[in-house]
């Protein structure tokens, strides 16, 4: 298949093309920098320089790219985390990603319409932010938090919107766990390092995890299956904080974190972060496992951080 990767030089997109190519399909890989068109070359791609917030840009490049599916993996991330990682200010760490994910969505499929391709792969998440009711493991029948009245409320709308918008249109939403794996933990790793990274609370909430292998090998299943709906892309254990933040620690050599109450958790790093250790709930990934017959290389973060970071 012709497949091209909106946001192919990210982290994720790295190891997306590399698996495309290395399944026999021919890519053409975006990136905002020049700079990146060899990388993404020496990865076996077509690059080309795209800016997803602008709707001329995206119908050239994927007009001419004649694609037969369209993967976005669009993301400011890199440029977020060029800052240091902001869970009180989230709004405005993630704004340039917001963007991405309503405009460049909408670019997306309006290029997509007007080329005649049939199917889109989107990137959502689904790493703590189930809502909060219930049980601590949520399916794709369960709605994500809003998390309204909080500074993740438009990342969260961000996030919705690329669902309902994709899933309309005949696409797939990919909803990833935490990513982790070389270039997408570095920034957290370093806080558990330097004792800036507190367990809150009771450390009851759950996240889910997936190595950036993991996620990419299941973008690829879904693009070559034509996959249709929502997916949780997560690996098999679901886990609270208090479980695999000690444990991330000790694999990066690091001290165990320091345990702190809610209250001045809340004050420090703002309500995001307390919600995220105490309240957050895990994703269940049976639904990718049985109608994808995706096959993880790292069932468990317990394994795969002991491998990123031995």
């Amino acid at each position: 298949m012709r497949v091209f990767v909106a946001g192919g030089s990210g982290v994720l997109g790295q190891r997306l093309v590399s698996q495309l190519v290395a399944r026999g399909h021919q890519v053409t890989a975006t990136t905002t920098s020049e700079a990146k068109l060899g990388l993404l070359a020496e990865l076996g791609a077509e690059g080309v320089v795209m800016d997803g917030l602008d709707a001329m840009s995206v119908g050239e490049v994927v007009a001419t790219a004649r694609p037969d599916a369209i993967v976005h993996q669009m993301t400011a991330m890199s440029m977020a985390h060029a800052g240091k990682p902001d869970m009180k200010h989230l709004d405005r760490w993630f704004t340039q990603t917001n963007r991405l994910r309503t405009e460049g969505t909408d670019h997306l499929l309006a290029a997509a319409e007007a080329t005649g391709v049939s199917h889109l792969v989107a990137q959502s998440n689904a790493s703590w932010n189930g809502i909060r009711q219930g049980g601590w493991v949520k399916t794709e029948e369960d709605p994500l938090d809003l998390e309204e009245g909080t500074v993740a409320h438009a990342g969260a709308a961000a996030i919705r919107h690329v669902e309902e918008v994709v899933v309309k249109a005949g696409g797939a939403a990919l909803r990833y766990g935490g990513l982790y794996g070389p270039g997408a933990t570095d920034d957290q790793v370093e806080f558990i390092r330097s004792q800036q990274y507190p367990l809150v609370g009771g450390g009851t909430g759950y996240s889910s995890w997936v190595h950036l292998d993991d996620a990419a090998s299941a973008t690829v299943l879904t693009v070559e299956q034509k996959a249709k709906g929502v997916f949780n892309i997560v690996d098999d254990e679901p886990a609270p904080a208090g479980e695999w933040l000690p444990y991330l620690a000790e694999c990066a050599g690091a001290k165990r974190p320091k345990r702190v109450p809610t209250w001045l958790a809340r004050l420090l790093a703002g309500q995001v972060a307390v919600t995220m250790m105490t309240e957050g709930r895990g994703f269940s990934n049976a639904k990718a496992k049985r109608e994808l017959g995706w096959q993880l290389r790292y069932p468990s973060w317990r394994q795969g951080f002991k491998e990123e970071l031995a």
